[in-house]
């Protein structure tokens, strides 16, 4: 198999730190949060704008690699399942998939809201959703 190298594009700012306070899911009390970039990306931000939707995808860098199999949503009265069959950020590549809502574009910083990452989290790609007219 071939290793492939991914270079973070920026960070996320939030005040979700520690695991104990993230909610599992962005409809779960996903504070607004930051996306900022490297100064370097601000001009592939043209074209976005406020009140758009996008994907965000990240580095879940605290996440435990080895995991195969956890208790969905972390309930031990659950059966093991295998990560692929669940939205555990634990998994051989734990890359994040967010569903993101742009408030403001400051900059090199775009304001969102339904983010459920941590403060320092690797922001790797911005991706926009598509809609009937895109």
């Amino acid at each position: 198999m071939t290793d492939y190298l991914l270079h973070p594009i920026g960070h996320v700012e939030s005040e979700l730190t520690e695991l104990g306070n993230t909610p599992r899911q962005p409809d779960e009390g996903a504070p607004p949060a930051w996306v900022v970039l490297d100064d370097r990306y601000v001009g592939a931000l043209e074209g976005l704008s406020s009140g758009m939707d996008l994907l965000l995808f990240t580095w879940l860098d605290r996440a435990d690699r080895d995991a195969l199999t956890v208790h969905p949503r972390g309930d031990t009265a659950r059966r093991l399942t295998g990560v692929f069959a669940t939205r555990a950020p634990h998994r051989p590549n734990p890359i994040g998939l967010h569903h993101i809502h742009i408030l403001a574009i400051t900059g090199n910083r775009i304001h969102v809201r339904n983010l459920e990452a941590f403060d320092g989290t690797p922001v790797l790609d911005l991706k926009p959703l598509l809609t009937p007219d895109r």
